[in-house]
């Protein structure tokens, strides 16, 4: 656990400025393809393979009432805000050594903006948030 939070403050520090900035959420839509696979967001979102992403800005990590995650990410104690996602993003198992997702990363800065711009246009019930 310290070891991980050390790795998020020094990745914080070395996170390109582009990869704070604001994303497109039509491109997102599209980068999010990518994540389909296990994930589901949006009106109706369940969990499959990953937990569904509804809401998942902000929200603590290990949080879905009846999704069984790994012990690293139930103990991982992070909040998903746009910083941290943007870390995650670019390599899960890197932030969350022991996560038990397989999905390596998205390599591009403004793809992960752009997901992450995406994901905010969901509030936690599914519905679209407003800006």
């Amino acid at each position: 656990m310290k070891f991980a939070i050390a790795g998020l403050v020094a990745a914080l520090l070395i996170v390109p400025p582009a990869a704070h900035a604001a994303g497109d959420a039509d491109k997102g839509k599209v980068v999010f393809k990518k994540c389909m696979a296990c994930h589901r967001i949006g009106p109706g979102a369940g969990t499959l393979v990953g937990p569904e992403l509804n809401g998942v800005v902000g929200r603590k990590s290990g949080s879905i009432e009846g999704y069984r995650y790994s012990q690293a990410m139930l103990h991982a104690g992070l909040t998903f805000d746009e910083a941290t996602l943007t870390i995650y993003l670019k390599g899960p198992r890197a932030l969350v050594p022991g996560t038990n997702m397989t999905f390596p990363g998205l390599p591009k800065d403004e793809d992960i903006a752009n997901v992450i711009a995406y994901l905010k246009t969901f509030n936690a019930d599914g519905s679209p948030a407003t800006p």
